[in-house]
């Protein structure tokens, strides 16, 4: 049976080699279980040209139990928090042990696509995005420059 560190490591491995572009991941210093991630504003998205900062924690039950993302980098998202918090399926009662931090991070990268404001996480926002989708859209890539871009 593998330990966790093992499982935590190919997961790593598995990220270097991706050829995907949206992000990117790995540990925190010398700690397997926590890990920094940044994923690129999608092309064609409010967030493109935005770089996104996140925090990756996985519990000792992991591949069992899903990672705990969270922005660090401010985003106007109807399924993300002012604390950065994910309302993303996969990451709450649709996880499976067989999904990867790769998969993981390329939904986040989906998400950013496309919202979900029917299970959203911040419900003015939701709205915003549904009735007015031009100040959405505006509001939203403001804030990308402003908190993303570091202009």
């Amino acid at each position: 049976m593998f330990d966790n560190n093992y499982i935590l490591f190919s997961c790593f491995l598995g990220i270097i080699f991706t050829k995907k572009n949206c992000f990117c991941a790995g540990p925190k210093n010398d700690n397997m279980y926590e890990w920094v991630s940044t994923i690129l504003g999608p092309p064609g998205s409010v967030y493109e040209g935005g770089v996104f900062f996140l925090d990756i924690h996985f519990s000792t039950d992991y591949p069992f139990k899903p990672p705990k993302v969270t922005f660090r980098t401010r985003i106007y998202h109807c399924n993300i928090n002012s604390n950065g918090v994910i309302c993303l399926d996969i990451l709450k009662d649709n996880w499976s042990p067989a999904l990867t931090i790769s998969k993981v991070l390329l939904s986040i990268c989906s998400l950013l696509t496309d919202c979900n404001p029917s299970d959203p996480l911040v419900g003015s926002i939701a709205t915003q995005y549904l009735q007015n989708r031009p100040e959405h859209d505006r509001v939203a890539r403001q804030w990308t420059k402003r908190f993303a871009t570091g202009l």
